[in-house]
């Protein structure tokens, strides 16, 4: 009487399904698709040739056609995410190319002083009976301090002329400034906007940056607002 030798439990099937997989080129990034077709060919096998005395057990199968199920589940999702990836970077990127040569408020307090000119912005936590700016040069000294009046909750922009508290025109460069808010006898968090023409877009890492003309670059996901 000729025997049948067959393979009972998961680890063996699956076991068989690696030896075969290494017999061949031992390509790791085999699909999911392949694999399921290489299991489902030796379940049949084993039906065909179980022994009668020791069956396959039903537990043991439909265990492995549900990690054979994930598996292919896994790799659809994996596959569809990278997609949904691939189209959300390439709307982003014609989103920024858009932003070329207009201007933008982000977070940070530089001023770009040129042509007697320079702009910048706030993020008011909450409303505010007084508003003060005051602009630094590089040495940390305050060039210039104005009240800006009461605001209201949230973003606003504002422009500086040049002019010192001296009544004299400030060179050309990079400055920084302070915003400091009150309401009544409470302080009010205000985050210092940066106001940059975007000349440039850069992808870095596969995130997109803007050069700001005499600021630097800044994550295109920090633009607040755009003019």
């Amino acid at each position: 009487m000729n025997t049948v030798q067959s393979v009972n439990s998961s680890s063996d099937v699956f076991a068989a399904i690696n030896a075969q997989s290494k017999a061949g080129t031992a390509d790791a990034s085999s699909s999911s698709e392949e694999v399921q077709n290489r299991f489902l060919k030796l379940l049949v096998t084993q039906l065909k040739n179980q022994d009668p005395l020791n069956p396959l057990d039903n537990a043991a199968v439909t265990t492995q056609i549900s990690q054979i199920s994930t598996v292919t589940g896994i790799e659809n999702l994996n596959a569809t995410m990278q997609t949904l990836l691939s189209n959300f970077n390439d709307g982003q990127s014609m989103q920024a190319a858009g932003l070329l040569g207009k201007h933008v408020l982000v977070p940070g307090s530089r001023l770009a002083l040129s042509d007697g000119e320079a702009g910048g912005g706030a993020n008011l936590a909450g409303p505010a009976d007084k508003v003060t700016l005051s602009i630094l040069d590089a040495a940390g000294k305050v060039v210039q301090s104005q009240n800006l009046g009461a605001r209201e909750a949230g973003s606003f922009s504002f422009t500086w002329d040049g002019q010192t508290d001296a009544g004299t025109a400030a060179p050309p460069g990079t400055y920084s400034f302070t915003i400091t808010a009150v309401r009544g006898s409470e302080s009010v968090a205000a985050e210092t906007m940066q106001l940059g023409t975007v000349s440039a877009l850069v992808r870095d890492k596969g995130a997109f940056q803007l050069e700001l003309a005499g600021l630097g670059r800044v994550d295109f996901n920090k633009v607040q607002q755009i003019f």
